[in-house]
């Protein structure tokens, strides 16, 4: 009866030892899955406000003719975004698009039509709630990360992280000097 009692004590500590590494590996891909997600909530954020800057362009033309180089950074900056594949290349489209949109309303504060417009109004309107929806998206989103990430850097998810391929994933931020800097306004004479 001795060696049953140790085989079935073996067998019980290794179904113990499965059932966390399994557990462990679940919560990992639980994690991982849930970053992703909150990716695809920023996706759709940034589409949103994608479909929305060629609308503000156009209608700020139509007052603001001569700021054709705003006009054209800021047409450029959506067009990277639209690119933008990794997070990376979202942060850097990002920030530029942001800087890009701030040039933009500075302009438009010159243009006392422009302001009064209805459809410019509504498109700002429109635009402020699309920017305050990414805001938490990419809250949500880079919590997450940090969750994630902590799981896949701390033992034993480390061990699982690497014995799976589990890689770290990016944050998504916007660049201070780009969140805090005045903007900068440049006035080009009609011809």
């Amino acid at each position: 009866m001795g060696i049953l009692a140790g085989i079935i004590i073996l067998i019980a500590v290794l179904v113990i030892i499965l059932i966390i590494f399994i557990a462990l590996y679940n919560s990992i891909v639980s994690l991982r899955n849930k970053v992703d997600n909150a990716w695809f909530q920023i996706d759709v954020q940034l589409r949103k406000r994608y479909d929305l800057i060629p609308n503000l362009v156009e209608t700020v033309k139509g007052y603001a003719a001569h700021e054709k180089e705003t006009l054209e950074n800021v047409v450029s900056a959506r067009q990277l975004g639209l690119n933008a594949d990794t997070v990376k290349d979202h942060n850097q489209s990002e920030n530029m698009i942001s800087s890009t949109l701030k040039s933009l309303f500075a302009v438009a504060e010159n243009y006392p039509n422009l302001k009064a417009d209805q459809h410019f109004s509504k498109l700002m309107d429109e635009l402020q709630g699309i920017e305050s929806n990414i805001t938490f998206a990419r809250q949500f989103y880079n919590d997450m990360v940090m969750q994630f990430n902590t799981k896949i850097q701390t033992f034993p998810g480390n061990f699982f992280a690497g014995m799976f391929n589990f890689k770290p994933k990016d944050y998504f931020v916007i660049e201070e000097s780009a969140a805090r800097e005045p903007v900068k306004v440049k006035f080009t004479e009609e011809k």
